[in-house]
């Protein structure tokens, strides 16, 4: 078994030596300390849709780990939903211990609701434990001949992509086609123009016929036979045709990097007694054998060695741009999805107030 980090060794003693003063971990109200390391330990793990078959193989890893570390099994619940979504429940109440979410603006949301006080960005790749991009899903043969952004506006083609009110893959999805646009890789918008491409917007948002809450929803749609082209992360196409689908992957010129985030919420950690299991869990995320899972289950990593190795799978982009292009996430969610922002303004334009 991979040794997993110096932190998780020394919070494991501090863990097998805890006492617990007032019940088993995970009681509500008890005290921040656990009863002993044969007693089981539940983590409560809200995480959104896409990366749910990684999660799947790296939480027994987890769970094996700090067993043979400590003595102790740990119960995982899971709870897979919309990053916009899961984000809203954990700030209305949902006790998740970690939250691994699609974007930092729905980490943000629960910072500002005081639920994550310590300083997230501290963990490597500044928090952010996955990386993918925007790309087209096509039908086999690619029989609408999809290339690039210009091709998903053209009129009467049938679009899918998420609703950005409760997904963050939807909001990736605007920012890139947007950004692309303003860009310059939009065959008619010039580079720079906002107008020009706040119209290529509103021609995309004509075309799609479907916004479910998620992106894992959208995709399932599209499996369906819904729609002709899907807007969506490089990583949902690439489970799917490792499951069998047969729609093809389409990377367009321009895309958005998508970084996803990963946190432990302290206030729930605090009152569950969960805080060593849980922050060894986020450190094992990051660890090399845990950044070649998630490569192996579609998603790029920061790791720069595990990206090296795993390059021949993931072709370059030849304009990939950040959230910094934007101005950051808190300017973006402003600019973009406030009700008087570019998205907001685009998608009433198409289907009126």
């Amino acid at each position: 078994m991979t040794k997993l980090l110096p932190r998780w060794l020394l919070l494991a003693v501090s863990l097998v030596l805890a006492v617990s003063c007032s019940g088993p971990a995970g009681s509500a109200g008890t005290a921040s300390s656990v009863s002993g390391a044969d007693e089981p330990i539940r983590l409560i793990l809200g995480a959104y849709t896409t990366p749910r078959e990684a999660y799947g193989q790296l939480i027994p890893l987890f769970q094996a780990a700090w067993k043979a570390e400590t003595g102790q099994d740990v119960v995982f619940e899971e709870s897979y939903l919309g990053s916009g979504a899961q984000s809203r429940a954990v700030v209305e109440g949902f006790e998740a211990d970690v939250v691994a979410l699609s974007l930092e603006a729905d980490i943000i949301r629960i910072v500002n609701a005081g639920l994550i006080t310590h300083d997230w960005h501290a963990a490597p790749y500044n928090g952010m434990v996955s990386n993918s991009i925007v790309t087209f899903g096509v039908r086999a043969g690619n029989p609408e001949n999809i290339q690039d952004w210009t091709d998903v506006a053209r009129p009467g083609l049938e679009v899918l992509t998420p609703n950005p009110q409760t997904s963050g893959g939807a909001m990736w999805n605007i920012l890139s086609l947007y950004g692309a646009a303003l860009r310059g890789y939009v065959d008619g918008v010039p580079a720079g123009n906002q107008a020009a491409a706040q119209s290529f917007l509103e021609a995309v948002l004509a075309n799609v016929t479907v916004m479910d809450k998620g992106a894992r929803e959208s995709i399932t749609n599209y499996e369906q036979g819904v729609g002709e082209v899907i807007i969506t992360y490089e990583n949902e196409i690439l489970v799917g045709q490792q499951s069998g689908q047969t729609y093809e992957l389409v990377i367009p010129r321009s895309s958005i990097l998508i970084e996803n985030p990963v946190a432990v919420v302290d206030s729930s950690v605090d009152r569950h007694g969960t805080r060593a299991v849980a922050e060894a869990f986020v450190d094992f995320l990051f660890t090399s054998q845990a950044q070649t899972i998630f490569a192996d289950h579609g998603l790029r990593t920061p790791d720069a060695a595990v990206a090296a190795a795993t390059a021949a799978r993931y072709p370059p982009i030849a304009d990939l741009f950040t959230i910094e292009y934007f101005g950051g996430w808190e300017q973006a969610t402003g600019d973009f999805f406030s009700e008087s922002g570019l998205y907001s303004r685009a998608i009433s334009a198409v289907q009126g107030p």
